[in-house]
């Protein structure tokens, strides 16, 4: 018999044998005769395999030097990737929060992806020899699913850096591009301090960043922050304070090396402290109308430094960073989250109208665990009629907690987009651009930690939102940090002292875990107000 013939089949046909390529990997350098079947399973093995290492199924194929170069390069950078990770990952979570980083970040993955097919389609060509129609067919479907499950997730990964750059370079600028009268100088890197690589917050160990709520709906003229909340953070655990305010505290006081104290020397007052146009949720938009606009310094959004300052002051804590989310946006980015859960005890009034005695049409039903959109979370948040400000306070901080819990990184990822666009008219801040891997850093310590609330009510330890007793307002701050750093304090429970008594032995903040939680004796016996 010819040697250049396959050996006969014992059916009468050689179709179901097939000859390997010279170097196509068997040991001896030349390849021996294979089934035809047994052949194609190896193509597919191999192809398979090529698909996960790249390179391995080219070696298969006796490709030798592009598959040494196709896996080196595969390689080389899963570890350059790893090391960044162990090594720098300032500088790697850097290029995720750059926009000009994000773009070319997009622009690679899509090449990236390509090329990884095509490492595919030619894998599968050098390793088949002399297919059958079928196994064309079979193979044909096989890297189309592979060629799909490599080039999928580079789709989603690329438009997710694009969609990231447009909403970082809208949210966030840098230093150099904005201006402010009260924002911190901070670098969260030192070359040679291996202490802050490794801790970017190393040498600062709290962040107070002032959440405002700026209700600027139909029919009102300017921005009125009728939510205000200083979140104070220890870098370390990420455990956090919420201090909130009455929007109608009056009499906010300034530094006293402050120029506003010029223009305000009593706090922002006109001597009466039940004139709405002197309260907290007043200064934002009403300050910088009667001061010049650079009376503290060049800054892009005086009101914010404005209540920045004076937030500060009043509770004595320096504030680092303000952010102010526009309501009218807020149902959109609850919706974004895919809707938030909360406990409800008493019946919760969507519109109404006290002043004017107009009573609400619908309610938020009491319930345990109950799903919420973003409008029954914003009417939750802000619905006031037959009740007060203070209780529509301790539900936004149940909302806050709620979003925090809701913003997990499996459903931030699925949801990114949505979440993105919906971010971009929903919040201003003066965060730089430089700070943001330091603030993410810190954010998934924030969800590791306990989050505790000190909320300013009428009548509770002296508290009197007409005429605030700041040094009094001062110390149960200072005592309701102590509290969070002292581990003895229990955290998980809430206490009758939690609504801030700042006596004895009671706390002065509770756990908004158990301050949020279904208390079914109350929701029994809760009624819609209709009066």
């Amino acid at each position: 018999m010819p040697e250049d013939q396959p050996p006969a089949d014992p059916r009468g046909s050689s179709s179901s044998w097939s000859w390997s390529r010279p170097g196509g990997g068997d040991d001896s350098g030349a390849r021996r005769a294979l089934p035809r079947n047994e052949d194609f399973r190896r193509t597919v093995g191999f192809t398979v395999l090529g698909t996960v290492v790249p390179g391995v199924g080219l070696l298969a194929a006796g490709r030798k030097v592009l598959g040494s170069v196709v896996l080196g390069v595969f390689v080389l950078t899963l570890a350059a990737i790893g090391v960044a990770a162990l090594v720098d990952r300032e500088a790697l979570m850097q290029v995720g929060l750059d926009p000009t980083s994000l773009r070319r970040l997009a622009v690679v993955l899509a090449v990236v992806a390509a090329l990884w097919v095509l490492v595919v389609i030619a894998t599968h060509l050098s390793l088949r020899h002399r297919p059958s129609g079928r196994q064309r067919i079979v193979g044909g479907i096989l890297v189309g699913v592979l060629a799909f499950a490599v080039a999928a997730p580079f789709a989603v990964a690329s438009r997710t850096a694009y969609v990231s750059a447009g909403l970082v370079g809208s949210l966030f600028k840098s230093s150099d591009e904005t201006k402010s009268a009260t924002r911190p100088t901070f670098e969260p890197t030192h070359a040679g301090d291996q202490e802050q690589q490794d801790d970017p917050w190393a040498d600062k160990p709290r962040v107070n960043v002032l959440l405002l709520g700026g209700d600027d709906g139909k029919g009102r003229v300017g921005t009125r922050t009728d939510t205000v909340i200083l979140a104070s953070i220890d870098t370390k655990t990420g455990d956090t304070t919420l201090f909130s305010l009455p929007r109608n505290t009056a009499r906010m006081p300034f530094p006293s090396d402050s120029p506003l104290k010029k223009y305000y020397p009593n706090g922002f007052t006109d001597g009466n402290g039940e004139n709405a146009e002197f309260f907290l949720n007043a200064m934002y938009r009403d300050v910088p109308a009667t001061v010049p606009k650079d009376v503290i310094g060049d800054t892009d959004n005086l009101g914010a430094d404005v209540m920045k300052l004076s937030v500060g002051q009043a509770l004595g804590l320096k504030v680092d960073y303000y952010v102010l989310i526009n309501l009218q946006g807020f149902s959109t980015m609850i919706d974004a989250l895919g809707g938030i859960r909360l406990n409800v005890n008493t019946y919760i009034p969507i519109g109404g109208n006290t002043d004017l005695h107009i009573p609400p049409k619908e309610f938020i039903k009491p319930g345990p665990n109950q799903k919420m959109d973003g409008r029954s979370a914003l009417w939750y948040a802000r619905g006031r009629y037959g009740s007060d400000d203070f209780a529509r306070m301790d539900r936004q901080r149940c909302v806050i907690n709620a979003m925090i819990k809701q913003a997990n990184p499996a459903n931030v990822l699925t949801r990114y987009e949505d979440i993105a666009n919906a971010s971009k008219t929903l919040v201003r801040t003066d965060l730089p651009q430089e700070v943001l891997p330091a603030m993410v850093d810190l954010s998934l310590r924030v969800k590791d930690g306990n989050v505790r609330s000190v909320v300013f009510k009428n009548g509770v330890s002296g508290f009197i939102s007409a005429n605030p007793d700041f040094s009094q307002m001062r110390s149960r701050v200072k005592k309701a940090i102590g509290e969070a750093k002292d581990d003895s304090t229990p955290k998980k429970t809430a206490s009758s002292g939690s609504s801030g008594s700042g006596s004895g032995s009671a706390p002065t903040s509770e756990d908004v875990d158990s301050s949020c939680k279904y208390d079914p004796k109350v929701a029994a016996t809760a009624r819609p107000y209709t009066g």
